[in-house]
């Protein structure tokens, strides 16, 4: 099965909804050699927040001939999703029944020491030429130049971790995902394996709605 670096534009904050996917497709894990590229703009069923617009510039007139954002469907053969916070794109599709592999949370367990782990902060980070990194950077406000930008970055990951297979390296994205330190409330930032344990014991009892990787560090 192969591998989708994938990347949406969305309709916003609120319940967003899906204005643009690209993906490339890719199944050799030394190469990342694109198979198959995709770019598509869709019609939403809401209006677009003003905030997602000053970001990647599509108007709602741009979409109107767009078949409507409830069409979209991954490809059959899509084993694995990859991209930066790729949980965002994912719940904007529906949340399809596919293995998710995080750039995002790869990048922050790899290269801690960075001060931002945006996509466009790595970049940055690993150029040689950072003028031309810029030029790329100003000039891209789209789903297909972010999973580019994704598959730079994903090499990276690559090159380090040295996976066998994409299991391999989605077992690794897991591990990854699984926070070290207390990301809210009045533990904030005390490492998990810190916490009293009465307050571990109140969390996972009240905190109904936490993220699944946070309740697998409280329950370790």
């Amino acid at each position: 099965m192969r591998a989708l670096i994938f990347d949406t534009e969305t309709t916003g904050r609120v319940e967003p909804d899906l204005i643009e996917a690209a993906w490339l497709a890719v199944s050799d894990l030394k190469t990342l050699a694109v198979e198959e590229q995709f770019v598509q703009r869709y019609r939403p069923a809401k209006p677009i927040e003003m905030g997602a617009m000053a970001v990647h510039h599509i108007l709602e007139e741009d979409l109107l001939e767009s078949p409507p954002a409830s069409s979209f469907q991954l490809p059959e053969d899509t084993g694995y999703l990859v991209g930066h916070s790729i949980d965002y794109d994912w719940g904007v599709i529906g949340k399809p029944d596919v293995k998710r592999i995080c750039t995002y949370a790869m990048t922050r367990k790899l290269w801690p020491e960075v001060d931002s782990h945006s996509q466009s902060a790595l970049m940055y980070h690993f150029s040689k030429d950072k003028h031309k990194t810029r030029d790329n950077l100003k000039n891209a406000h789209s789903a297909l130049a972010d999973v580019k930008f994704c598959r730079i970055l994903l090499n990276k990951v690559i090159l380090s971790v040295r996976p066998n297979s994409w299991e391999d390296l989605w077992e690794f994205s897991e591990r990854a995902r699984i926070p070290e330190t207390m990301p809210f409330g009045k533990h904030k930032g005390v490492k998990i394996a810190d916490l009293p344990d009465d307050y571990r014991r109140w969390a996972l009892n009240n905190l109904t709605d936490m993220d699944s990787y946070l309740r697998k560090a409280l329950e370790a």
